[in-house]
């Protein structure tokens, strides 16, 4: 099986077509430049000591180099354990020190956070950066102008782990989905399919490269497209380079949709090259996806995946061309690639339910993680030995087998496409001298989905402001974790005096403001 890095080397790809263009510093990377600087960092991490297997840290905000990162950690058999930017050394350090990195690639604006995590974790080895690198650490700079003239990717088994994608559960401790080279293989040709990429498509990519969402970027590039890469959403740059960049392929999301429906008119223009718009990461209402249907006539590819299935790799998504799978603009569509779908009993799930009964969905397809790692209890409960994973998702199959989902079994807060774990920002917060008790849950917004609300039990003769607690959460949190809103409780609703009935919480304060 090879190498999910291989594509790149393919003469197929044409020298003329940009693969990345990044507006904010005005970089344009060709594909042979691409793989030249691909092959020249993996060559960098070989050189100060990575292996086959070893796991190595991307600490960057989305750029080009964020992307030649994956390739190359992929190109030489090693893991690639992606963070987000916006990550404090908590956890960061957290991702670092469970996954067993060897190596980590930054960036010079984050070098005092690095200096506090290498000194927690003897293990950590190998440090290149980006920009001014000081004395100790690899330039990334000095890397590229080595130059290797050849080095072929490390051949690889479907099943060999090239990432590990953390992703937060009940437990609120993030934990490493196992995804590998077959997984991510499986995953680019199944969103090639849904998006119908072909050479000279050009995609503008606005999910956080820290994120599985890179992937419809990538394959982008497997089909010889240009992948247009912006770190985060601003509307008007948005729509400038939607116009400027003669976008195809859009990445969006509900809020980004919802937003455009509203934006003034002429706004069309900035979007007349667009052939499809992707949304995923939570609910389109359907609402706003038929206002912005009837307004701008774009197809929306609306998919339903996990970081433990890259996206639609082991997934659904409405297809353009196909408009009747949209079902009144209420569902996320029929399976794609070699994927399948059932609804099972949340309570029994090897019963499996019928069409138009309301249950668990469960996927299973070849872009579905082995499991969580070094948690082989957290494995055992959702991957299931027949293949199958529960999503901790509610829907239902219609007769034609269109998927809509409904509700969410886990309590899992998903705010703009950012999925937010209660239990994780209560921990934070139960570190506060002044919180006796807290629970998380989410209220709904019509822009955003959804926001982080906190229920907080306040110590006898204690007071305690919003101000006040969000300075507390932004030291040590990422900032879309924060609660976006605090309401003071005697005490918190509880089953049996101890099960945290947070639905109690949403019924009660989970009405927008």
């Amino acid at each position: 099986m090879p190498n999910v890095s291989a594509f790149l080397d393919t003469d197929a790809l044409d020298p003329v077509v940009p693969a990345l263009i990044h507006p904010r510093t005005g970089a344009v990377v060709s594909y042979p430049d691409l793989l030249s600087r691909v092959r020249c960092i993996g060559n960098g991490l070989q050189e100060a000591g990575i292996r086959v297997g070893d796991r190595v840290c991307i600490y960057l905000d989305s750029s080009p180099e964020y992307l030649i990162s994956y390739f190359a950690i992929w190109r030489i058999g090693a893991v690639a354990v992606p963070a987000n930017i916006v990550y404090k050394e908590g956890e960061l350090l957290h991702a670092l020190r469970d996954s067993g990195c060897s190596g980590i690639i930054c960036g010079s604006a984050s070098k005092e956070i690095i200096s506090q995590v290498k000194d927690k974790l003897p293990g950590l080895s190998c440090i290149i950066m980006t920009g001014d690198a000081p004395s100790g650490y690899r330039s990334w700079d000095a890397l590229l102008e080595k130059k290797p003239v050849t080095m072929r990717p490390v051949w690889c088994d479907f099943n060999d782990p090239c990432q590990l994608q953390y992703t937060a559960g009940t437990t609120g401790r993030p934990k490493g989905a196992v995804l590998t080279h077959g997984n991510w293989i499986a995953a680019l040709e199944a969103e090639r399919e849904v998006l119908s990429f072909v050479k000279g498509d050009v995609y503008l990519g606005i999910y956080p490269m820290g994120h599985v969402g890179v992937s419809w970027g990538i394959a982008a590039l497997r089909a010889g497209g240009t992948f247009v890469i912006m770190e985060r959403f601003n509307e008007e740059e948005y729509l400038q380079y939607c116009r400027d960049y003669r976008v195809t392929v859009l990445s969006g999301m509900p809020p980004v949709i919802h937003r455009l429906t509203g934006a003034p008119p002429g706004t069309e223009e900035y979007l007349k090259t667009v052939r499809v718009v992707i949304s995923g990461g939570g609910q389109l209402l359907p609402a706003i996806w038929e206002e912005f249907d009837r307004r701008y006539a774009i197809p929306v590819a609306n998919s339903y995946g996990l970081s433990e299935t890259i996206v639609v790799g082991s997934g659904t998504a409405t297809l353009p061309g196909f408009p009747a799978l949209t079902r009144n603009y209420q569902s996320v569509g029929v399976p794609v690639g070699y994927t399948e779908v059932r609804i099972v009993d949340p309570d029994d799930p090897e019963h499996e339910l019928t069409a138009g009964e309301t249950g668990e969905i469960a996927l299973r397809g070849p872009s579905v993680a082995g499991g969580y790692w070094n948690l082989p209890d957290e494995t055992r409960e959702v991957f299931r030995n027949d293949g199958w994973f529960l999503t901790g998702d509610i829907g239902y199959l219609d007769e034609g087998g269109v998927l809509s989902v409904t509700d969410r079994k886990k309590d899992m807060i998903i705010m703009s496409g950012w999925k937010v774990y209660p239990t994780e920002v209560e921990n934070v917060l139960m570190q506060h001298e002044k919180i006796a008790d807290v629970a998380v849950f989410g209220q709904h917004d019509t822009m955003k989905g959804e926001i982080p609300v906190a229920a907080v039990v306040l110590k006898p003769g204690e007071h305690l402001s919003f101000e006040e607690m969000e300075t507390f959460c932004r030291s040590r949190m990422a900032g879309y974790k924060m609660p976006r809103r605090m309401v003071i409780v005697d005490e918190l609703p509880r089953a049996h005096g101890w099960k945290l009935l947070r639905r109690s919480l949403r019924e009660k304060f989970g009405e927008e403001s």
